[in-house]
């Protein structure tokens, strides 16, 4: 028998009263990133992307942490927060570029340079931020490699990030390894050409997870944080974007703004990270309810995390 859409909204309206209590009676707090389904934003504490999220853990005080996100922000919240239970809203969620650099690959960068400072995106395993002289986010990214006295920098996992930082800090030597976010590294030229022939009066805001042939295009490149005030504030009224598009929640957000209301945001066909499409209401409960997929990590390992990460938090204040 199919639902009809009333019987979904009840059953969403259930879901959002019962998360309620249950972060009461559990002194429980839940994180979300940008990307997740909106049904589980509106049940957030905090929604934001990996830098905000990542400050925002650091300060919180509730006994249990729900971290509506993928993998590697479970493990950057259970690093700033050892005592706290920190939950993971779906257990599968994971995300694939944070696996793309392994130990042996940045012991071979370092034996070449002897002057070299390891910078871990923030999208990386707690085992490879253990390795790293400081953490970045792609909204804190060139102002914490600025800040480092080193002249070489490995930028780890992701090459499209590291490329457009070596675009942008011409008096470091950038090096790259082969790691890319497979959902921002497929888009082309062509399938960007082509969205610019439809809205020729469109701006191009776009993630530095693209590909350079996407940035070249773009009149701004930024964070997803970034892309949100950049379209809030410009006098354009419509936006080609180049981002996952969970974010679509926040873009028509800002149509609440009288100056907005008639602001038009197009992404290009399927633009989806399907790991964090996993996290969904009934995910989220279930999580609440049995206190399941928590994050645990060995003391040793947390504690060579912590460094770069809390590095990070202070070089990208």
């Amino acid at each position: 028998m199919e639902i009809t859409e009333t019987e979904k909204i009840r059953d969403i309206s259930e879901i959002k009263k019962r998360v309620e209590e249950l972060k009461r009676e559990k002194d429980a707090v839940i994180l979300a990133h940008y990307y997740v389904d909106g049904e589980v934003k509106k049940m957030a504490d905090y929604t934001g992307d990996s830098f905000y999220l990542a400050q925002t853990a650091h300060k919180i005080k509730n006994r249990i942490i729900v971290m509506a996100g993928v993998k590697f922000m479970g493990e950057s919240v259970k690093i700033l927060n050892p005592d706290k239970k920190v939950l993971m809203a779906e257990g599968s969620a994971d995300c694939p570029m944070a696996h793309m650099t392994t130990e042996e690959e940045i012991m071979k960068v370092k034996e070449e340079y002897d002057d070299l400072a390891v910078v871990s995106y923030v999208n990386s395993t707690a085992e490879i931020k253990a390795l790293s002289d400081a953490c970045i986010t792609s909204s804190n990214a060139l102002m914490v490699i600025s800040a480092l006295k080193e002249k070489n920098i490995l930028v780890i996992p992701d090459k499209n990030l590291g490329n457009y930082i070596r675009e942008k800090i011409k008096d470091k030597n950038i090096i790259t390894l082969d790691g890319c976010c497979p959902v921002h590294a497929e888009y082309r030229k062509d399938s960007l050409l082509k969205l610019k022939e439809e809205y020729p009066d469109a701006m191009v805001l776009s993630h530095p997870e693209c590909r350079k042939e996407i940035l070249e295009l773009s009149d701004y490149t930024g964070s997803t944080s970034g892309i949100i005030k950049t379209a809030g504030e410009s006098e354009n009224q419509e936006f080609i974007i180049f981002t996952e598009s969970g974010i679509t929640d926040e873009l028509e957000d800002l149509k609440k703004d009288e100056r907005n209301k008639l602001k038009k945001f197009i992404f290009p066909e399927g633009f989806i990270c399907a790991d964090m499409k996993r996290i969904t209401p009934e995910t989220l409960i279930e999580t609440l309810e049995n206190e399941i997929n928590e994050v645990v990590m060995q003391v040793d390992l947390r504690k060579k995390a912590s460094k770069p990460l809390e590095r990070m938090l202070v070089l990208g204040e």
